[in-house]
């Protein structure tokens, strides 16, 4: 079998290419090169020495991946003819997508394959910006950059932004994260005669007139919690020195029991902004609930029971072992099925239980949640009614027996009743997916915003509530409705 051998052509000219991989470079019988747009192309020229260049793929496809594909698809070919060198810019193992198709089949066995050396760019791009990478760096792929995959916290490199569109693309994700003047470096041909630095606020990246496949973007870590608020470590630490020997008392006294009723409130008050469709109030909310799982978390870490990496790991991979048809092989059609799938694999997951049914379903914080799940988990296992309608029929009984009582029986018989009547009504909701709780907060919401408003026209008058008949407080009540409605 022919042999592929791929060397690097640095990342600089001619006069640092080194002296084997120019005696290489003169001595190969054929030779590919993937682009003629390099510093030491037109010195290779000079010295005659012959080879073919892949530059008329990029012509063929919009993106990059169908490139680096077909290029390697031809070396692979060739090489069945005759031995082969290739040689790509820089080092053959950093950023170079061809390399890593070919070595993938010579693993499989198609080819046989050599990589030799060749500097990286990585190396004048480190002396020209002066920083040492062991402080940590990260290099990224301009043609493919996420949000998430940003450190703000450490050096970050960004190859592949070669023109315009490329530098728009990576500065609309950058600017997900970093504000908008944050200072970037745009480093072109670093270590070569044509090397160029321009230090630029973050919105004009893409307004840099020099832009080519020799440019890499630079940006400095972050060296204040200010400029990083939109990264999760950020609040983390914030946490973390709160509840530090030089932190907030009120914040260091906390316990997770403390913290219960204000989870519930912050929850409250999301739910509140949803049923508002109000977006800006839904940040603010979901920040809230989100600093409350913060502070559940680092108290978990203070005491040395659990932090904040395991709470991530145990919803992560129970939201993958939950989800088969989305991660396996498991086929769901509808979301029926996926929660049937959901609820069976929790009870597979726990085991056959002594424990009776009901008994991880009651919340002291709320009797309405309490009623519903235990109406769910009773549904679960066929203890339900087959239909909405017989809900309906169980509410008529139950409001009948309730109306007798208030009658005719004592404060105890009209408890239970009004308690079963209540029941009833959770199912019902139940039947129709309606959230008893969710609904009850929304009333009392409703109730205490007009009930504001009949409370204002009172004051207005200048006089109490006595001075008012309940026709004249309901009309002012029949006003509020209005208002709500845009009547």
């Amino acid at each position: 079998m022919n042999e592929l051998t791929v060397i690097g052509l640095g990342a600089a000219d001619f006069e640092q290419l080194p002296l084997g991989v120019y005696k290489k470079l003169k001595s190969a019988k054929k030779l590919y090169v993937r682009t003629l747009d390099h510093p030491v192309i037109k010195d290779l020229i000079a010295e005659g020495i012959e080879f073919h260049s892949f530059d008329a793929i990029y012509e063929k496809h919009d993106t990059f991946q169908p490139v680096y594909e077909e290029i390697a698809t031809y070396l692979m070919a060739a090489v069945q003819q005759e031995p082969v060198l290739y040689a790509v810019p820089g080092h053959p193992l950093v950023a170079e997508q061809t390399v890593q198709h070919l070595i993938e089949a010579s693993r499989n066995g198609q080819i046989e394959l050599k990589i030799e050396g060749g500097q990286s760019f990585l190396d004048p791009i480190f002396t020209v910006l002066q920083i040492d990478p062991i402080e940590g760096f990260q290099l990224l792929d301009g043609t493919s950059l996420t949000m998430d995959e940003l450190n703000m916290r450490q050096h970050i490199l960004i190859a592949q932004v070669y023109d315009e569109f490329s530098a728009s693309e990576v500065k609309l994700t950058l600017m997900e994260k970093y504000r908008d003047d944050y200072p970037v470096t745009i480093v072109t041909a670093a270590g070569s005669s044509q090397e160029k630095l321009v230090t630029v606020p973050l919105y004009e990246l893409d307004q840099v007139a020099e832009l080519n496949n020799l440019t890499t973007v630079y940006v400095s870590p972050v060296t204040t919690d200010e400029d990083a608020l939109r990264d999760w470590t950020t609040l983390r630490r914030i946490i973390a020195v709160l509840r530090g020997p030089n932190g907030c008392p009120w914040d260091r006294k906390q316990t997770h029991e403390s913290l219960k009723k204000y989870l519930i409130e912050e929850t409250h008050e999301f739910l509140a902004a949803v049923d508002a469709e109000d977006d800006f109030a839904m940040v603010e909310e979901l920040g809230d609930v989100l600093l409350q799982v913060f502070l559940h978390a680092q108290i978990g870490e203070d005491n040395g029971y659990f932090n904040l990496e395991e709470v991530l790991a145990s919803v992560s991979e129970k939201m993958i072992r939950r989800h088969p048809h989305v991660f396996g092989d498991v086929s769901a059609e509808d979301a029926d099925t996926v929660v049937a799938n959901w609820e069976a694999i929790k009870r597979q997951e726990k085991g056959e239980s002594e424990e009776p049914l009901l008994s991880s379903e009651y919340r002291t914080e709320s009797s309405l949640q309490t009623s519903y799940n235990y109406q769910k988990k009773a549904a679960s296992v066929g203890f339900d009614w087959p239909n909405a309608d017989d809900t309906w029929d169980k509410f008529a009984e139950e409001w009948q027996e309730f109306r007798q009582e208030v009658t005719e029986g004592s404060a105890t018989s009209r408890l239970d009743e009004f308690g079963d009547v209540l029941f009833t009504l959770v199912n019902i909701a139940r039947f129709y997916k309606i959230s008893p709780e969710e609904a009850m907060i929304h009333a009392n919401e409703k109730f205490a915003r007009r009930f504001g408003y009949v409370e204002q026209q009172v004051k207005a008058s200048g006089q109490d509530f006595t001075a008012f008949t309940l026709e004249q407080l309901d009309a002012f009540w029949n006003e509020a409705k209005k208002q709500e409605k845009g009547e």
